[in-house]
């Protein structure tokens, strides 16, 4: 399956391994579970804007956390941040839900990365379409995407 995403790296020169899957459901758990890759090295791909929803973002977590999200603000020097809704996600990426890539997104957004990914060679994120991951180099998203790394992820109490 060639996805826009998958186009994008391969224009880049980006050495990748393509998983395909059956998505009967969306998330990455069960994507990690369908490709092996472990959670804690699975992106989940976020759209995530400010309260205004003016400013959208793509927020690159790892599988097994959620995202903070006055962390995010504070990150990224703004008051309140809010998860894009659905249709926002989709107008602005030109992917499904569940199918959302950074790499070939319709629009280019600002990309923070979590910053615990950092310990991982290689990662897992979607290449554009529901049951399409992609594993490459972190090193290699880092260069394409340019992302502002942070802690954002939620405490675990």
């Amino acid at each position: 399956m060639k996805t826009r995403g998958i186009s994008f790296l391969e224009k880049k020169g980006i050495e990748f391994k393509v998983f395909l899957y059956d998505h009967k459901v969306k998330g990455a758990e069960f994507a990690s579970e369908q490709t092996g890759i472990e959670l804690e090295r699975m992106i989940k791909t976020l759209v995530v804007c400010d309260v205004r929803g003016k400013d959208f973002f793509f927020v690159l977590m790892p599988g097994d956390k959620s995202v903070d999200m006055k962390k995010l603000a504070k990150c990224l020097g703004l008051k309140k941040m809010r998860m894009s809704t659905i249709d926002e996600a989709q107008k602005l990426t030109d992917y499904l839900v569940g199918g959302i890539s950074p790499f070939g997104a319709k629009t280019k957004l600002p990309v923070v990365l979590e910053e615990s990914l950092e310990k991982f060679e290689k990662v897992g994120i979607n290449g554009g379409g529901r049951g399409v991951i992609v594993e490459l180099a972190l090193n290699d998203l880092k260069s394409l995407l340019n992302p502002k790394l942070c802690n954002i992820k939620k405490d675990v109490k």
